[in-house]
């Protein structure tokens, strides 16, 4: 007999199956059609081991979706012909698959049971065709090649299982937001979301928050990989397990970061975030020119670091499907609570499309479909277009977005990092202009050690500009300290 799911039948030996628990949920089907909005988000055709039950429960569903009855009287006419069917009597058989009928109530542990099955079934398939690949060896079969098939075949099979949530009540939806509201009151009116260690930032945010895709764009040294790794580190050292408000084991301060280096080596991103907390500067740690004091600082700083869930895949040319593979598995073994992205442009899309904005309309969209599916924030960093510096006023704004109507509309927050202090450092006045020359002076020592950060975008907040504190020998953001009773900017 053929398997149903996709596997072979193996000579000498059977497939997992249960023809008893098909038979009794295909008469529970028959007797009343109800049953079918309960399974029909676990199983369908493919998972029924004999092929003869495969095509009823396909008739079956094509005419229950339709708003028609499927019962043994109704399915006659499109059976009647079957061969499988005639081996096992006919249109008999139908009605006695309907006196085999279970409860309603146990339809989907049944269901539960067949998709178990299936997958089983599928897993051995798989586990097959693994080790025919192995033996033969041809110069175009890599290991390493079989490898990523087949991990990409196991991913494929796991993605299955994720039944559809489908439908909720709306007093489950609001059950679930007072419970975000307590706990942020609990946590006297901080966050509601995972703190990105700078405070000003968090106030205007309420924190990162889980299912959204944060869109962090600039232009080139403006600092976008900078205050990724700074946010990615604050979130990691401030790491604690332990039990949550709903019951679950995970992170309750801080979180495991999990970030995508796409243009950097993991060398040279640890290479920051251990500039930054030794506070000795990137290119004096990567020549090697430090004082004993500043060595003993970095090796200090490394031990602390060892303990910080950061895991870094720095693989280039990552295809979306591929990143969230790995997102996946990265929560499986050790937990995640934020996905950083760097950067959304060098993603590559599962399939080559006929123009550039609809592969990053396909990105976006897998990266919130990530966000989504994993419930954890992901912040996507993002280029900017070169007419920002044909303006006078270089502020980004939305529209300088590259592909900008795709990011734009996926993101849930669009932030733009902004130093002024980058562009007027290149407008420096002749030495012979003594007036000009003060004045540059006065106004590069007004913006020196500034930043911004511009939200463009937030779906459940205020826009505004919030300031931070740039150290650049460090690649540091941090919390500028203001003066007493100044409020950031706020717009809308």
């Amino acid at each position: 007999m053929a398997d149903g799911a996709g596997g072979i039948e193996a000579e000498g030996r059977t497939l997992p199956h249960n023809i008893e628990a098909e038979q009794a949920l295909l008469g529970a089907l028959l007797v009343n059609n109800d049953v079918f909005d309960r399974i029909a988000s676990l199983i369908n055709d493919s998972h029924f081991y004999d092929p003869v039950h495969a095509r009823i429960f396909e008739i079956a569903a094509a005419r229950i979706q339709k708003n028609a009855l499927a019962s043994p009287v109704t399915l006659k006419p499109f059976l009647e012909e079957d061969p499988g069917l005639r081996e096992v009597g006919g249109p008999a058989y139908l009605a006695r698959l309907a006196g085999a009928a279970i409860s309603v109530f146990a339809a989907r542990d049944y269901a539960q049971l067949i998709y178990d099955l299936a997958i089983r079934r599928n897993l051995m398939g798989i586990g097959d065709e693994i080790a025919l690949k192995a033996q033969t060896v041809t110069p175009d079969s890599e290991p390493r090649e079989q490898i990523v098939e087949a991990e990409q075949q196991l991913y494929k099979l796991a993605e299955q299982g994720t039944a559809e949530s489908g439908f909720q009540s709306f007093l489950k939806a609001v059950t679930d937001a007072v419970n975000v509201a307590n706990a942020a009151y609990q946590r006297d009116g901080d966050l509601a979301g995972i703190s990105t260690g700078l405070i000003d930032l968090d106030k205007k945010l309420g924190g990162l928050h889980p299912s959204d895709l944060l869109i962090l764009a600039g232009r080139p040294s403006m600092g976008k990989t900078s205050l990724a790794t700074n946010i990615a580190f604050n979130i990691a050292k401030k790491y604690r397990k332990g039990a949550r408000p709903n019951g679950s084991e995970g992170a309750i301060d801080g979180g495991v970061v999990g970030f995508y280096s796409l243009e950097m080596s993991a060398e040279q991103l640890a290479n920051r975030i251990l500039s930054e907390a030794a506070q000795v500067p990137s290119e004096q740690i990567r020549r090697g020119d430090m004082t004993e004091e500043e060595f003993r600082r970095i090796v200090e700083a490394a031990k602390d670091l060892e303990s910080c869930p950061l895991f870094i895949d720095d693989t280039p040319a990552l295809p979306i499907s591929q990143l969230a593979a790995r997102a996946r598995r990265l929560k499986r073994q050790h937990g995640l609570d934020v996905i950083i992205v760097d950067y959304l442009q060098l993603v590559r899309p599962a399939s080559a499309k006929d123009s550039r904005v609809n592969e990053v309309s396909e990105i976006t969209q897998g990266l919130k479909a990530v966000a989504k599916e994993l419930d954890v924030p992901v912040i996507a960093l993002s280029q900017l277009s070169r007419q920002v510096e044909s303006r006078d006023d270089k502020r980004p704004q939305l529209s300088d977005l590259r592909e900008s109507g795709s990011i734009e509309q996926d993101a849930d927050v669009v932030m733009f990092v902004f130093r002024e202090e980058y562009y007027k450092e290149r407008e420096k006045p002749s030495d012979v202009k003594t007036d000009e020359i003060l004045a540059w002076q006065e106004e590069m020592s007004r913006l020196h050690g500034k930043a911004e950060v511009i939200i463009g975008k937030q779906r459940h907040g205020p826009i505004g500009t919030v300031e931070l504190a740039f150290e650049g020998r460090f690649t540091r953001f941090s919390n500028l300290a203001k003066p007493y009773g100044s409020n950031d900017r706020e717009f809308g």
